[in-house]
């Protein structure tokens, strides 16, 4: 069994496309689609599906969660964080590396080339929880 991956998407599509991409690069992925949700998945309980440090790959674009508070949530739990959004939004790019994410990549290149790119970020060294981004 692989690395366990939080999958935060609200578009069924998207996160279909995203769980694909974990499951190609050989990990397991979760999905979820709430606030909640992640606030349950991150909570720290021996029966968690989530061991420690999680890895979180979150989509930027949804509307049923705010992005950039669940980034923040994650990196404060010592997640590793792979955010996605549009490739043209600079700002939205700025703000999710400033809450924590270690990467954002724009949608194209995970479609393009996702289970790559993903095994490529899992296998490279966790950052450091002590650390703020």
């Amino acid at each position: 069994m692989g690395d366990q991956v939080l999958v935060l998407a609200q578009d069924l599509i998207w996160a279909e496309r995203l769980v694909r991409a974990v499951t190609e690069a050989g990990a397991v992925a979760t999905v979820i689609r709430d606030e909640a949700g992640l606030a349950a998945a991150l909570a720290p309980t021996t029966t968690s599906a989530v061991a420690s440090a999680p890895a979180l790959l979150v989509d930027l674009t949804a509307r049923a969660y705010d992005p950039f508070a669940a980034i923040e949530r994650a990196h404060a739990a010592g997640a590793r964080i792979l955010a996605v959004g549009q490739h043209d939004d600079v700002e939205q790019r700025k703000r999710a590396l400033a809450a924590g994410a270690q990467r954002v990549l724009a949608y194209r290149k995970l479609f393009e080339d996702g289970p790559r790119t993903i095994a490529t970020w899992l296998a490279a060294a966790p950052a450091d929880p002590g650390v703020t981004a």
